[in-house]
């Protein structure tokens, strides 16, 4: 993403810091580019001299045989049963509370071998910066641990285009992704539109359908 926006979103972060770990939200859905950006400024923060700790959704997927008991191609499936929201909490964000203990787990099941792991504990301290990223971020059980929202933009054709050449190495050919991203993932990002409004609930938005030239088109004042 563009060194410009990154600084940006940075400086947006570091205005928000108080003496307390700070844990920002990169919400968007599937291809808008969050673990890029989350990568992005977690390394400029790095660089600038900040302590950072760098978690994903990827890393509290339920188990499979949750993931998909509605089906394979189920929206609601894809919507209400991916992800472990109570792991992630225990995990992570309830540790990070202003009257949490300060040891997390950055990650407790790989969703690739389809098991539950065991990670070494992270100690944090107050001066700690959480950069997490995912989809369905901003939805009620977990929104409000976040003390920064950052939702990156983009359109369903552009998320198409882009999962083409991403995901071949996970489903194979192009009409499997076409099927799943028409049938299960772009449905079930409608359904999380819906019913939790994530962009009113952003502090930040960056429009990211271009990759070279992303723009922040909302900034909510600290």
């Amino acid at each position: 993403m563009a060194r410009q926006i990154v600084r940006k979103l940075s400086r947006a972060i570091l205005e928000h810091k108080k003496d307390l770990p700070l844990r920002v939200g990169i919400d968007g859905i599937d291809a808008a580019g969050k673990t890029t950006l989350a990568n992005e400024i977690a390394c400029y923060l790095v660089e600038n001299g900040y302590l950072v700790i760098r978690a994903s959704i990827d890393g509290f997927h339920n188990p499979h045989n949750i993931r998909h008991k509605r089906g394979n191609y189920s929206p609601e499936g894809y919507y209400y049963d991916s992800f472990n929201y109570e792991l992630l909490k225990s995990c992570l964000l309830l540790p990070l509370e202003p009257e949490g203990n300060r040891v997390c787990h950055l990650k407790a099941f790989d969703f690739k071998s389809d098991t539950e792991i065991s990670t070494d504990e992270t100690k944090v301290t107050n001066a700690h910066i959480l950069i997490f990223e995912g989809v369905f971020l901003f939805r009620h059980e977990i929104e409000p641990y976040w003390d920064l929202k950052i939702l990156v933009d983009i359109n369903f054709q552009v998320c198409i285009k882009r999962a083409l050449e991403r995901d071949l190495y996970l489903f194979g050919d192009e009409k499997e992704i076409l099927k799943r991203y028409q049938q299960r993932y772009i449905p079930g990002q409608n359904i999380y539109i819906k019913s939790e409004k994530p962009y009113s609930k952003a502090d930040i938005v960056i429009n990211n359908n271009d990759f070279i030239r992303p723009s922040i088109t909302f900034l909510r004042n600290p």
